[in-house]
């Protein structure tokens, strides 16, 4: 089971994801196939900074040393420099996928995404719709370098995350990363893709509409639940999914992945801090791991706390709707976790504005240890959780 809030609500509205963006091979390209997104609910992903090496070359400079998300001067606001320092760690993402027809056949369709650069010997962060099913993968630079040796090695279970290898290279351009647990609505950001599969390293800009923003995908029968999302007006259109959203700075604080349908300006990200521990390991072992707690939790709202009695007002609520809310061996369950505990803090950042429990998991890597506060029958204490791995398909 996932780390997953268990309070699911309806919404009104219906949304639809800037998708694969698939067409059929022979043609000409006039529109994408969106996702259908149709519940919303609540859970995340948190943050903070990492750095690691792989193979004894040191990958520091890949993670951010200070929060650009503060950054409000004028010069950091030229969004051309912004692009200019982005823009060669942004690639396309070009698709063939083979698909089921209607009357029991297969058609050849091709599709376009984007990627964000995370090493210089060309490990490509991107979306899991992008690649999902592909038979072939192309990799374009910003350059006009093309790459047809790429190949999908590991994709995250619990969330919209793939990753994608291009063998042979070592001069490759990473991005910054930066934190995207302390965003700020009104912040302005930059969106960086592959717009309409055609429009290499289309540049867009706008401001952080809102954060903890929690969506369902739907393509076909297959349904993807999106959680603790950035909200933007910057424009994202079919074949951003994958590509970077960016503070100020340069630094990388979300992914692209989805527009709200019949709506203006109302665009989604991944944040960047839901990848961090997967990249952290994934450049120390080339492996795509990801922590796992192993618990079902209830994101502590006014609200939940007045239906269950609880004592405070964020947080996140262990429980279940049947049998035990903690998996039988789990990470969870040998740190001690119980039914009905309240988690606080992750580490030393208290669960809420700055993520959910999932969320801030999530920036840790498999392997470490984790101090949570609880809050268990009035009292609080300190449990240490070790991380295990759920590993990727």
């Amino acid at each position: 089971m996932s780390d997953k809030n268990l309070h699911t609500k309806q919404e009104p509205t219906s949304y639809k994801a800037v998708g694969r963006n698939r067409r059929p091979k022979a043609g000409k390209y006039f529109a994408a196939i969106f996702l259908l997104l149709v519940t919303c609910f609540t859970a995340g992903l948190g943050g903070g900074y990492i750095a690691t090496q792989l193979s004894g070359t040191s990958v520091s400079h890949l993670f951010a040393s200070g929060d650009g998300n503060a950054v409000v001067s004028k010069d950091e606001e030229d969004i051309s420099s912004v692009a200019s320092k982005v823009g060669p760690s942004v690639v396309s993402i070009n698709t063939t996928a083979q698909t089921s027809t209607y009357f029991g056949g297969t058609q050849t369709q091709e599709g376009a995404g984007s990627g964000i650069i995370i090493s210089k010997d060309g490990y490509i962060l991107t979306n899991k719709h992008v690649v999902a099913n592909s038979t072939r993968l192309t990799v374009i630079t910003s350059d006009g370098t093309v790459y047809d040796n790429a190949k999908v090695i590991g994709t995250d279970p619990l969330n919209d995350l793939a990753f994608v290898k291009v063998d042979g290279v070592n001069n490759l351009t990473p991005v910054v990363i930066g934190d995207s647990s302390s965003v700020r609505i009104g912040q302005k950001v930059v969106a960086i893709g592959n717009s309409l599969g055609e429009f290499q390293n289309t540049v867009t800009s706008g401001i952080i509409s809102g954060t903890g923003r929690p969506i369902s995908a739907q393509e076909g029968t297959s349904v993807e639940s999106l959680t603790d999302l950035l909200q933007t007006d910057a424009a994202i259109n079919p074949g951003n999914s994958g590509g970077p959203l960016t503070n100020l700075s340069g630094q990388v604080i979300g992914m692209n992945t989805a527009v709200a349908a019949d709506a203006q300006s109302i665009g989604f990200s991944i944040p960047i801090n839901s990848a961090k521990g997967i990249i952290k390991n994934l450049l120390k072992t080339g492996k795509v791991e990801r922590p796992y707690l192993g618990i079902k939790y209830l994101t502590i709202t006014p609200e939940v706390a007045k239906q269950y009695n609880l004592p405070v007002k964020k947080g996140a609520y262990v429980t279940a709707n049947d049998g035990s809310a903690v998996m039988s061996g789990s990470s969870a369950a040998k740190a001690g976790l119980k039914d009905k505990d309240i988690i606080t803090k992750v580490g030393d950042i208290e669960v809420g504005e700055r993520g959910s429990v999932s969320s801030l998991v999530s920036e840790y890597s498999v392997g470490e240890s984790v101090p949570m506060t609880v809050l268990r029958d009035g009292k609080t204490m300190t449990v240490t959780v070790t991380l295990q791995t759920y590993a990727a398909s």
